[in-house]
């Protein structure tokens, strides 16, 4: 398998741009010669990082190049800085850099299948609403999403009612003290759009939380709300905090759920 550490220019946000990649093994000895046959296309997996990390703190603080291995994974780790995977009223459109242009710039650097059963996307924290919010708003292009620990119900955070970590983010970029409630940005309100419009259409869920994790009761709420409206949710969990400790041990679970033929 290789590593590859890249960098390019992003038309959405007007700057350079980085993510890590993860090539498996059988990618790299594909016969490139003249042999008229096109190259094997591998299944990808989106993998976010959290709030205070970046796109490195898969490789420095879990096992992911072991736990993939031997599974013919295209891994892709972007980085999106403190974004929340949204379209910034004060910053930059990482929504759009997400759900638009880099899985146009990753099916022109890699070998990866356009299939919709074979792209999936993981996240931890920050990185777990970004994956479900991947789930819920482009359900056409993933076949299942997975969150680990995820902030998966920020609308009660928004207006600036409590003070948390994410205060001065919310307030770049959703604006001051603006309530995301029933928007595009509020997953429990795109459970029930999603609903509406039918269920069955989504891709599959995996959601994991450690019961000493302070977004615990967020992520249970979330549980029974999805649950309700009959969203395909895997839901576990056990012991541990809002940390990689919990997250190291929880990948190769995740790994292990998503449905790669």
């Amino acid at each position: 398998m290789a590593l590859l550490q890249t960098s390019f220019f992003s038309r959405a946000l007007q700057n350079r741009v980085s993510m890590n990649v993860i090539l498996p093994s059988p990618y790299l000895e594909q016969d490139r010669g003249d042999t008229g046959q096109t190259p094997k296309a591998y299944p990808c997996l989106y993998l976010l990082h959290g709030l205070s990390d970046d796109h490195t703190f898969w490789l420095s603080r879990t096992l992911i190049e072991l736990y993939t291995a031997q599974m013919g994974l295209i891994v892709v780790m972007p980085a999106v800085n403190r974004s929340f995977y949204c379209d910034m009223v004060n910053g930059y459109k990482y929504w759009t850099y997400l759900s638009e242009e880099l899985p146009e710039v990753v099916s022109r650097f890699f070998h990866v299948s356009q299939k919709r059963e074979d792209t999936f996307a993981a996240g931890f924290s920050m990185g777990g609403y970004g994956a479900f919010k991947l789930g819920l708003r482009c359900p056409e292009r993933f076949g299942a999403v997975a969150s680990i620990s995820g902030g998966l119900d920020i609308a009660e955070y928004t207006d600036g009612s409590k003070d948390t970590e994410g205060n001065i983010d919310f307030d770049l970029i959703f604006g001051k003290g603006v309530d995301i409630t029933g928007t595009d940005d509020d997953l429990l309100a795109l459970v029930e759009k999603a609903a509406g419009q039918g269920v069955e259409k989504l891709p599959k869920f995996y959601q994991c939380c450690g019961t000493e994790d302070f977004l615990y009761e967020e992520n249970t709420r979330f549980r029974d709300h999805a649950r309700q409206l009959g969203l395909d949710l895997t839901y576990e969990e056990s012991p541990g905090e809002h940390d990689w400790i919990y997250s190291n041990q929880q990948l190769p679970k995740v790994l292990e759920w998503l449905p790669i033929k």
